[in-house]
This record gives C-alpha cells, sequence and structure tokens, in this order.
C-alpha cells in the first residue's frame, strides 16, 4: 500500500508501483471499516455490487495480477489457477503470486483453463477474477460468488480497446477494493509511463505493421485489426497497422494476403512455449520468406498478454515495441 496523507510521498511511490509495493494510508483503513460501500460497478453489462472490500479471491486469469499487485491487494488473493508467465512480472510480483496456491494450470488444446466448479467454489472466494467456460457468472451468483471479468475479455464485446481502458479499469478495481487513493496514483504513473515511451517512438517513420498469432507445427495464422489491442499498440509506437481496415478482433490470413499488405514490421504473438518455435510457425510457412519484414529480420515475438487484454502489461508490450523498432535516434 503507498501514503496517502503526504502527497509527495504518494507520488514517489506510484512512480516505482509496478516493481515496488508500498504500505499504509487511509484507503486501507476505509476498506476495513467499510467506509464507501457498498460499491457497485457494471462489469459485462451487468451490475456488481460488493458490500466490502473482497477478503477471498480467486484468479482464474492472470489478466488481473499487475493492477491488483499496483493497488497492494494480490494479499487478498487465496488460490490462482492458469498460467502465469514469469516473463510478465517483476521479482516483487513473482514473490506475490508464488505464495499464492496454484490450483492448477491444465488447459484444453484452445488454450482454455480446465477447472472444476466444485475446486472453485471450495476455496470460499467472495470474488473470482476472470469467467471461463463452466465458471460462468450465473453459476457463480447461485452460491453468492462475485465474477469480474476484464472488459475487452466480455463476451460479444464490440467496445473498441484503447489505453485508457487501462486507468478506466484500475480505477475501477480501485473501487472494488477500497483502494481509491492508490488507484489514482497508479494511473498518473502509467500515464507518465505512457507519455515518455510515445516521446521515444518515431510517429513521422511511415513504417507499416502487423501483429499476428501463428499456429506452432502447422495450421492457421491470425492478423489482429481494430478491435483489439494490438491497433491502438501499434499506433502509439508509431506504426501503421496494415490491417487498420478490418473491424474484427482477430481473424485468419494467408500467406498471399500478408504479401499483399507486406508490413514491415511483424510482432508475433503466443501463449506458451519456445518463441523461436512460433517465429518459425510463420517464417516456415510457404512464401513467407518473401515477407519483408521476413527478409529483413523486423520481427518481436512476445507473449499474448504483453499486448492484449488491455492491462498495464499492453505498456509494458509498447515499451518492447518501441525499444525494438521505432525509438528516435
Amino acid at each position: 500500500m503507498k501514503p496517502t496523507q503526504i502527497a509527495v510521498a504518494a507520488f514517489a511511490c506510484a512512480a516505482v508501483l509496478l516493481s515496488t509495493a508500498c504500505g499504509g494510508g487511509t484507503d486501507d483503513e476505509a476498506a476495513a471499516t467499510g467506509d464507501g460501500y457498498p460499491v457497485t460497478v457494471v462489469n459485462c453489462g451487468v451490475e456488481v455490487t460488493f458490500d466490502s472490500a473482497p477478503q477471498r479471491v480467486v484468479l482464474l486469469k492472470s489478466a488481473a495480477v499487475p493492477y491488483l499487485h499496483s493497488l497492494g491487494v494480490l494479499d487478498q488473493v487465496v488460490a490462482r489457477a492458469g498460467q502465469y508467465p514469469s516473463e510478465y512480472y517483476d521479482t516483487q510480483t513473482l514473490a506475490e503470486l508464488d505464495r499464492i496456491p496454484l490450483l492448477t494450470d491444465k488447459t484444453d488444446t484452445s488454450g482454455h483453463l480446465q477447472i472444476s466448479k466444485e475446486v472453485v467454489i471450495s476455496q470460499q472466494p467472495d470474488l473470482v477474477l476472470g469467467e471461463v467456460d463452466n465458471l460462468s457468472r450465473d453459476t457463480l451468483s447461485a452460491v453468492n460468488i462475485a465474477l469480474l471479468e476484464e472488459p475487452a475479455m466480455c463476451p460479444g464485446s464490440t467496445d473498441v480497446p484503447s489505453f485508457e481502458d487501462i486507468y478506466a479499469q484500475l480505477e475501477t478495481y480501485g473501487e472494488v477494493f477500497g483502494r481509491p487513493t492508490q488507484a489514482s496514483a497508479a494511473v498518473t504513473a502509467l500515464q507518465e509511463r505512457m507519455a515518455q515511451v510515445q516521446a521515444q517512438a518515431d510517429a513521422a517513420s511511415g513504417r507499416t505493421a502487423a501483429v499476428l498469432y501463428p499456429t506452432v507445427g502447422g495450421g492457421a495464422t491470425y492478423a489482429y485489426g481494430t478491435a483489439s489491442m494490438a491497433h491502438p499498440q501499434l499506433e502509439a509506437a508509431g506504426l501503421r497497422n496494415v490491417f487498420a481496415d478490418v473491424e474484427e478482433r482477430v481473424f485468419e490470413v494467408t500467406v498471399e494476403e500478408l504479401l499483399g499488405r507486406d508490413p514491415d514490421v511483424l510482432i508475433l504473438l503466443y501463449s506458451d512455449g519456445d518463441p523461436a518455435a512460433v517465429e518459425q510457425g510463420l517464417t516456415g510457412l510457404p512464401g513467407a520468406e518473401n515477407l519483408t519484414a521476413v527478409r529483413n529480420g523486423d520481427l518481436l515475438t512476445q507473449l499474448f498478454n504483453f499486448t492484449e487484454p488491455p492491462t498495464p502489461l499492453s505498456i509494458d508490450g509498447l515499451e518492447r515495441i518501441v525499444q525494438r523498432f521505432a525509438v528516435n535516434p
């Protein structure tokens, strides 16, 4: 937790919030005494009400981790499931995660978490973060367990994502956990990081790019359009998305279509495994050697959550893209 009574101390804490946890302050006291509750937030079009700050949280997806860390509430998480690649987190966040029991990291061939309803309910959570196929909002609400999903991952969502969504979601978690002061400081720190990164990007380079998700071992290659976080991320990096005319989030593409649009830069996303195999999943396709980005070696392979959904990790991913492709001299 960060200091909240001395403005200078709060600012200093916010500046390092993603690598250092801070402690103490009036938000702790408010959450403990129930001041400011009940709190109602709208999530996936549904009103979710909290009579007090959640005390027993179960994570079924990793997207909320950087938010909870920045608010100093990862110690409220009693169990987690799914995959939490160490590349996403600093040393302190990894230490916090290591203290949280892992229920399972098993997924099916499409990457969906495999966990039973009974295992999750046995943890007696008052909040579950992340919706999975067999644990819907209705299923959990039937046993008085609240669920929050990242807005970009809401079923049927048509909202076009942006970096503003990250700040808004951080403030939402601040409301839910009774940490509005910490949330405000964290938003300020993220906005400052964004300004610094964009100052390094070469907006006048005119370079084009595409964000792809290759299939390792053969199979479909997917690209990301304007309904994905990949689009504003490329724009912030000073790159032009060659699929800016496609309003879908993700869609299948062929090498022929990629050759027709011929991006200068390729960013390859993957969920786990060997990044070299992911790159080979694209460069090994017949005809891919003729792509400008492949010929010039202008490829960056990075983990999926460095782009989607919109979280502080998207800013980390933006930093990586700028450092790799678009840094001003």
